[in-house]
């Protein structure tokens, strides 16, 4: 557990790193723009969303240091083009307190959302407008008040947006948002949304979070080692593989995943796997009790059989 040292000059380098490619892309057909928010752009920013996530859980200067993550996330934020990493922040709290939790992890999709999209054709549509329900499920479900960090990070990209299109025109600013909503929906990384808890797997053995151990982790700052990061969410991405090689007669008879582009296969044209695929926890609405937390109350999302 505690800080990684390096974390802060990974997404240093991915932050310069997107900067020239906003100065190359400036003067570039629209066509091509395009082509690299999808290949290369998208993918540094959906990295950039999993290094704040990493940096959530104060893995870049420590928990001492709370103030110092916090902006240092809003830095990192600065790519993707909207302001995303102080909203983050504050749910992701009640996702590793109350995963799951009907009304309380809203990362569940809502029960409508799992009718209207139940078919291949539907699926697939949900996983390109992904982003968008990600963006407005919290205010639908669970919506909390504005706090100070999130104004400040809302005028700081803001702010960044403005000198991007003031220096160099629309095609960095399109380049930008554009990947990070690409690479967020129909993209091999985006498999690991589904991966992380939807329940492919049934039966002796299975849970309601799973790993995946692939070569896309190197990418992604080992979010795909998600069994391990919900046993220990102070251990920083770089060290969860050795979380599993400590603890590898835990881990290792576990279900997981070795492809995210299967994961988004099999999630599209399995007829057993949809919006409904999770686990759903009834927690009380109102503040849950130190008793309730401990004890809750389990039952099936919408569609389950089990």
């Amino acid at each position: 557990m505690g800080p990684d040292p390096h974390l802060k000059w990974v997404v240093t380098a991915l932050v310069l790193a997107q900067l020239l490619a906003c100065y190359l892309v400036r003067a570039a057909a629209w066509k091509w723009v395009f082509f690299w928010a999808y290949a290369v752009g998208g993918p540094v920013n959906h990295a950039l969303t999993l290094a704040i996530h990493d940096i959530s859980h104060n893995a870049a200067f420590g928990n001492r240091a709370p103030g110092r993550n916090r902006l240092f996330a809003l830095f990192a934020n600065l790519p993707v083009g909207v302001p995303y990493a102080s909203s983050f922040k504050k749910y992701h709290v009640d996702h590793h307190r109350y995963l799951g939790g009907r009304g309380l992890d809203v990362d569940v999709p809502t029960a409508l959302e799992a009718r209207l999209f139940c078919r291949p054709a539907g699926k697939l549509a949900w996983l390109v407008l992904q982003p968008l329900f990600y963006a407005l499920r919290p205010l639908c479900v669970r919506p909390l008040p504005l706090s100070r960090l999130e104004a400040l990070n809302g005028a700081v990209q803001l702010g960044c947006d403005a000198a991007l299109w003031a220096a160099w025109g629309p095609k960095p600013l399109v380049y930008l948002v554009g990947g990070s909503l690409l690479a967020m929906g129909l993209h091999p990384f985006s498999g690991h949304f589904l991966a992380e808890h939807y329940a492919f797997v049934r039966g002796a053995g299975a849970g309601e979070t799973f790993s995946y151990y692939g070569v896309l982790n190197w990418f992604t700052f080992n979010v795909g080692y998600h069994v391990e990061h919900h046993d220990f969410p102070s251990v920083p991405g770089s060290r969860l593989p050795l979380v599993r090689k400590i603890a590898a007669e835990y881990y290792d008879p576990l279900p997981h995943h070795t492809s995210w582009c299967r994961v988004l296969w099999d999630f599209v044209f399995c007829s057993s796997l949809g919006l409904y695929s999770r686990l759903v926890r009834e927690y009380p609405l109102s503040r849950p009790s130190l008793e309730s937390r401990d004890s809750p109350s389990f039952a099936p999302a919408e569609g389950t059989d089990s």
